[in-house]
């Protein structure tokens, strides 16, 4: 049984805060934001426009139709066209859906009924994809699921090339 000797006030006392230097430093930094006035975000908004919705729909559309005809071209077999083209507007058709929802006047009302109607709108988007999905079969004759994944992963991957060809801010 060790019988060390309490720390005592004092001694505690003189030893140097480790995090002192660090919350001095930060204090410094933490000034509080500055509120924009509205001609400031109006001209934010004007160098560095936010990207459409619907510019993304149409860009996974034209890259739908190219990977259905390439996959169409490349198998010599319709169906795997069809299955690609399907897979692709397995994606589109919901993105549209949502770009509907979050462009309609209703979402637009204020902080709380935009983020619950960006909420609402991606569940309707991934419930209508699933069910596509499911009733692929029924719909597409011949159906190959390769295809199919490959035209749905593809066109997902739109949403990238959108961002990346997005028009650059002006300074």
């Amino acid at each position: 049984m060790s019988l060390s000797k309490p720390h005592s006030a004092t001694s505690a006392a003189q030893r140097p805060d480790p995090w002192a230097e660090d919350e001095a430093r930060d204090a410094e930094h933490r000034a509080e934001p500055r509120r924009w006035t509205a001609q400031e975000a109006a001209e934010l908004r004007q160098r560095d426009p936010a990207l459409s919705p619907w510019k993304v729909v149409v860009w996974q559309l034209a890259a739908g139709c190219l990977i259905a005809l390439g996959a169409w071209l490349i198998s010599g077999e319709a169906a795997v066209g069809w299955s690609a083209a399907y897979g692709a507007l397995t994606v589109a058709l919901p993105a549209a859906v949502l770009a509907r929802g979050l462009t309609s006047p209703l979402a637009k009302v204020g902080a709380i009924s935009s983020a619950m109607s960006f909420m609402v709108w991606e569940m309707v988007k991934i419930g209508l994809s699933v069910a596509m999905l499911l009733l692929a079969t029924a719909l597409v004759p011949g159906l190959s699921w390769p295809a199919l994944l490959l035209g749905l992963v593809l066109t997902m991957k739109v949403y990238w090339l959108a961002a990346v060809f997005k028009p650059k801010p002006t300074i």
